[in-house]
């Protein structure tokens, strides 16, 4: 279950990383054990805990419903911010890389064949939560 600590050390990293204090995470409700990603009132991801090998990391998951063609728009609009930007993988052909400006945020994987619906998905270790 996720400590009232994390929720906050959470929530000011993706804050942080995405660069809109309007990100809000709490519990989720329908799993007790991960938490909620909101952004305003719109419940925008899902954060899971993973504690194996001693270790505790987090993984937040958003869904993305919009094509290709409009990816990178969608996600600046959403987030409001312009740094955001879609980068092409090496050797990769199934998934492409989001950054803010130069720093890494997650991968985002086609959820079809066509490309007409996307999943982000970031990996949070317990280290990038120290500064926060």
């Amino acid at each position: 279950m996720l400590q009232k600590t994390e929720l906050r050390q959470l929530q000011a990293f993706l804050r942080q990383t995405f660069g809109n204090d309007d990100l809000r995470v709490a519990i989720d409700t329908k799993n007790q054990e991960g938490g909620a990603v909101h952004l305003g009132e719109r419940q925008i991801g899902l954060i899971v805990v993973d504690d194996e090998d001693g270790d505790r990391s987090f993984a937040f998951e958003m869904k993305i419903p919009v094509g290709r063609e409009v990816l990178q728009e969608y996600l600046r609009r959403l987030f409001e911010n312009e740094k955001l930007k879609i980068v092409a993988r090496t050797k990769k052909t199934d998934s492409v890389e989001l950054n803010n400006g130069d720093e890494h945020v997650g991968i985002i994987s086609a959820d079809d064949a066509r490309g007409s619906s996307f999943t982000l998905q970031m990996s949070i270790l317990d280290y990038d939560l120290e500064e926060m």
